[in-house]
């Protein structure tokens, strides 16, 4: 019965996203918004929704290890496991604003959030500094992304699904028209009401679930909520792959993980009545992780400015790796201290000095390109 709640509970925060994003991103075509811009904003944000309903349901339940691993999974998930497939499925280009600006800034983040975690809780004042840390995030985004360049703006309309507010159509006429807009503003809130009462169910299907076998809530929260909440990412990121838009696959992902923290986690925060506990475990293990995993990003997206098969077969396997550490902690399995030597003795050096080695390569071409073109 438990996994029926589960299912059930995990469809309606899909489709509660889904009609949220089509009904946000359809009103603010209508008005005028350039897809560049909704991409940027609704659509990460949106895909990130489930995250957001599932955390502040759990922190104001009471279930603050729910809430707290919800957002450090979903980040670890998103970077290893989402980047990783898509990247085996075709190498993903990653655009220089992202090396530049929002990778560097997700790193800054990570870290800011790990200094908050040190004291085990992130209280409402902490909160509120993230909450501002997504509007001015927020707003830098729609004022960069009337500069990008018009292909760029195309492959966001022809993946969002909608057409350029410049461009005059049936389509359009109906969506400004006052039977559009209540459409939109129906769908809106019908996917709000979904992910509200999804995440209710997810949640307490998910306690009940650890209970039942003994697991840490925490635990629950970094694996099954965590992925189960990143469904939208996963849809929206393969799709983008499969399809060859060369910036949507990778700018879903750190648009998400940003959001995750600055904006679920902030909002959680906030609104729960005695902030978010953080677990010890989170402070040792699983926060280091997740800024590991935002680290990794600018080496491997610096290297050529994409993101080649084995780098996300790299990726994808760190996941499988980071998930059976969990369940050898959850079981207090005895081939966790080998396995963590194993790691931290040959898997992580060995990755880290190929990467380091890339780097370097990447540098020196960089730097003879000009002399190249002289001679």
């Amino acid at each position: 019965m438990l996994y029926i709640w589960m299912s059930v509970g995990l469809t309606a925060l899909v489709l509660g996203a889904e009609l949220l994003v089509q009904g946000a991103a359809r009103l603010a075509t209508a008005f005028g918004i350039s897809s560049i811009v909704i991409g940027l904003t609704v659509v990460a944000f949106g895909t990130s929704a489930p995250e957001l309903a599932v955390s502040v349901s759990s922190a104001i339940q009471g279930r603050a290890d729910i809430a707290f691993g919800n957002v450090v999974g979903s980040n670890i998930f998103n970077v290893l496991f989402i980047l990783g497939v898509s990247a085996m499925i075709v190498p993903l280009v990653v655009a220089q604003r992202l090396v530049q600006f929002d990778v560097p800034l997700m790193i800054g983040i990570s870290i800011l959030l790990l200094i908050f975690a040190l004291d085990g809780s992130i209280g409402r004042y902490e909160g509120g500094m993230l909450f501002l840390g997504l509007i001015a995030y927020t707003l830098w985004c729609i004022r960069s992304g009337f500069q990008e360049p018009p292909e760029v703006q195309q492959e966001y309309a022809e993946m969002i699904g909608t057409q350029s507010p410049a461009t005059p159509n049936a389509a359009k006429t109906f969506l400004v028209s006052k039977a559009g807009i209540i459409q939109n503003l129906t769908r809106i809130a019908l996917g709000l009401l979904l992910l509200v009462v999804g995440a209710r169910w997810f949640v307490e299907a998910a306690s009940e679930l650890a209970r039942h076998f003994g697991v840490s809530e925490l635990v629950i929260g970094l694996t099954i909520v965590a992925a189960g909440t990143s469904l939208p990412e996963v849809a929206t990121s393969m799709i983008a792959a499969i399809r060859g838009e060369r910036d949507i696959a990778v700018g879903n992902v750190v648009g998400s993980n940003l959001f995750n923290i600055l904006g679920v986690l902030g909002i959680t925060a906030l609104l729960a009545p005695h902030g978010v506990a953080v677990a010890t475990q989170a402070i040792h293990f699983d926060l280091p992780v997740m800024l590991a995993c935002a680290a990794a990003c600018l080496p491997v997206f610096f290297t050529g400015h994409t993101i080649s098969r084995w780098e996300g077969a790299v990726f994808f396997g760190y996941s499988v790796a980071y998930t059976a550490s969990l369940v050898m902690i959850s079981t207090g399995s005895h081939s966790l201290t080998d396995f963590r030597r194993l790691m931290l003795g040959f898997v992580f050096p060995l990755t880290a000095l190929t990467l380091v080695i890339l780097g370097i390569r990447e540098f020196k071409r960089t730097r003879k390109l000009p002399n190249d073109k002289d001679a």
